[in-house]
């Protein structure tokens, strides 16, 4: 995947990173890139874009698995909603 964020809590957001890390290597996935971005030059969102990444995962049922981990939950909830006030899905995997 491919995901655009609004970071607007950096040390929340690294909280959110640090914690979560753990269950996503568990299901097999991982981050591939990771960048802080200054400028978006265009755009499909009015949603500003200040990081940008890659995550991925073994297979779809593995992400489905991480996104819905109740442990995962609680440290979304915990540090990611007060960190990032929008999330753009650019690319995912497709059917």
């Amino acid at each position: 995947m491919l995901v655009g964020l609004n970071v607007i809590d950096d040390e929340s957001y690294q909280s959110y990173r640090d914690e979560m890390t753990p269950i996503l290597l568990s299901h097999g996935g991982g981050f591939g890139y990771d960048f802080e971005i200054s400028e978006v030059l265009k755009s499909r969102t009015e949603a500003p874009i200040n990081r940008l990444f890659t995550i991925y995962f073994s297979n779809e049922d593995s992400m489905n698995l991480f996104f819905l981990n109740e442990e995962y939950l609680e440290i979304k909830e915990r540090n990611f909603e007060k960190a990032v006030t929008d999330t753009t899905i650019i690319a995912t995997y497709g059917r």
